[in-house]
């Protein structure tokens, strides 16, 4: 079952592409490729992306390090939180089925999109709005709430949690996309460690694919930040909602069996 290893590397450098250009990851990317393209269950395409996520996540957020785009102390607080929760996310995938998991994913995918599409038009926050982002970015109850949503989704839809990430630093915390995109890859880096774990005990992890797919993650990673860097603001803000409602759609055309 499945289709080619190069077919599977080609996947994982696009995949890799956009985890560095848009910090989620890289699962919004695999799953659907894997249950659309290369052909395995809907479990597998939930687990197998996880453990792709750490290089991935590793490779660009040491590029967006390098250029100053990153709030390490938030991200490793995010993805220490978030790595306890993804356990209990991948547990849960188990009572109600891969396909249902993957509905979920692209109404939520969708959602998202729509939410980055209003705050790109919205015009600059007031100052009394910039304070409270600050002071919710120093706030424990804040970030904590953040690690826990970006953890049970992670573990459950198997995306690695960026997803959730990059739209809430920039919704409620004020971040700018680029900043946003690279604490979200800091996160993710520590984030989908135990959800990896706790899919592969559960069966749900194919080794070889997963293998397959990290060879091109990472130079695809560090490509994908290196484009984010030198672009607009607005730009990366746009990309973002256009690739999150393109891969939603996609995938609940695909699970409704339209397409």
């Amino acid at each position: 079952m499945g289709a080619s290893q190069p077919l599977a590397v080609a996947v994982g450098l696009v995949a890799g592409y956009l985890s560095g250009q848009f910090g989620i990851g890289g699962g919004l990317i695999t799953t659907p490729a894997i249950r659309l393209l290369l052909g395995y269950p809907a479990l597998i395409a939930v687990g197998t992306p996880l453990p792709v996520v750490i290089p991935t996540a590793i490779a660009g957020a040491i590029a967006y390090s390098r250029r100053g785009l990153t709030d390490v102390r938030l991200g490793v607080a995010v993805g220490l939180i978030g790595g306890a929760c993804a356990v209990v996310g991948a547990w849960a995938t188990t009572l109600v089925g891969g396909d249902i998991v993957l509905i979920l994913t692209a109404a939520l995918i969708c959602w998202m999109a729509l939410d980055m599409v209003n705050l790109a038009r919205k015009p600059e926050d007031p100052e009394h709005v910039r304070s409270a982002h600050v002071d919710r970015a120093r706030s424990w109850m804040w970030i904590g709430a953040l690690g826990v949503a970006a953890g049970l989704y992670s573990g459950f839809l198997g995306l690695g949690g960026g997803f959730v990430v990059v739209p809430a630093l920039v919704r409620y915390f004020g971040f700018p996309i680029k900043r946003a995109v690279g604490t979200s890859l800091v996160a993710l880096s520590l984030l989908a460690i135990p959800g990896t774990v706790a899919h592969y005990f559960l069966g749900n992890i194919d080794v070889g694919l997963a293998i397959a797919l990290a060879i091109g993650v990472v130079p695809g990673a560090l490509l994908g930040a290196h484009v984010t860097a030198m672009a607009r603001e607005k730009s990366v803000r746009i990309g973002f909602a256009v690739l999150l409602l393109a891969v939603g759609v996609l995938l609940a055309a695909s699970e409704m069996g339209i397409v």
